[in-house]
């Protein structure tokens, strides 16, 4: 399996990070620049779809990427980045609740304490990606309806996708390999991170802390295989987005 790993466009939260009047989003909609990132990204990838050596490794995609599949966690800005991708591509393209931030969907006001909401509806995504496949047991009262994610449900939930995508697209003797995107978050890929490659969470050398950093719509990738194990190919690439696009 190859895993293309691409982080959401620039939402209205990350605009306003360094923002001290902003009052957050529980569950942010894409800026101007990341609809212009995303649509860039689905550009690219297209072009770049077509694999024209299947005979290489192509460790850098400089023969194509030939993605077969794209996942989106179901928070607006994850779903709205990817789409543009999967009509470029016309490939299967499926909702998938546990790729999501890490608290989930939440309210942000301190007096509200962190209250669980309850994300967007069904018809929500009828509406704006009708090509999405979704999970049957969305529907009107929302996908998130639970109290916010501690910090000890998240590592387990990254490991869990980690052996579903294995489970769901492991390399089988006879087929053709699979090649997925998961459109998903800068947090989530920390857990995804250290799910991949048993690290501890966030502890680096000297006592200091870590962190994998991943621009808005960048791409990284793995291979995962179980004759070859894991292979960190690329982190963070930025360099089909042009500079005044690059964005955190």
């Amino acid at each position: 399996m190859q895993l293309y790993f691409i982080r959401h466009g620039q939402s209205i939260n990350n605009a306003n990070y360094r923002n001290d009047t902003y009052k957050e989003n529980p569950d942010p909609f894409l800026t101007g620049k990341g609809l212009e990132q995303a649509e860039i990204l689905a550009k690219y990838l297209k072009k770049n779809h077509p694999v024209t050596n299947d005979k290489s490794w192509n460790e850098q995609n400089q023969h194509g990427f030939g993605l077969t599949h794209i996942y989106c966690s179901l928070m607006e800005r994850a779903a709205m980045t990817a789409a543009p991708t999967a009509r470029a591509l016309g490939i299967p393209f499926t909702a998938w609740k546990d790729i999501h931030e890490e608290g989930g969907i939440y309210a942000r006001e301190k007096d509200e304490n962190k209250k669980g909401l309850p994300g967007k509806p069904r018809s929500f995504f009828e509406n704006h990606i009708p090509e999405l496949n979704l999970p049957d047991d969305l529907d009107e009262s929302g996908w998130w309806n639970r109290p916010f994610e501690s910090d000890e449900e998240r590592q387990p939930r990254a490991d869990r996708v980690l052996a579903e995508l294995i489970n769901r697209h492991g390399d089988r003797e006879g087929q053709p390999e699979d090649r997925i995107a998961l459109v998903s978050h800068g947090g989530f890929f920390v857990r995804f991170m250290c799910s991949l490659l048993k690290l501890p969470w966030r502890q680096g050398a000297h006592d200091m802390k870590s962190w994998f950093l991943l621009n808005n719509c960048s791409i990284s990738r793995f291979d995962i295989s179980r004759e070859w194990g894991i292979t960190v190919c690329y982190l963070n690439r930025t360099d089909h987005l042009p500079p005044h696009l690059i964005s955190d």
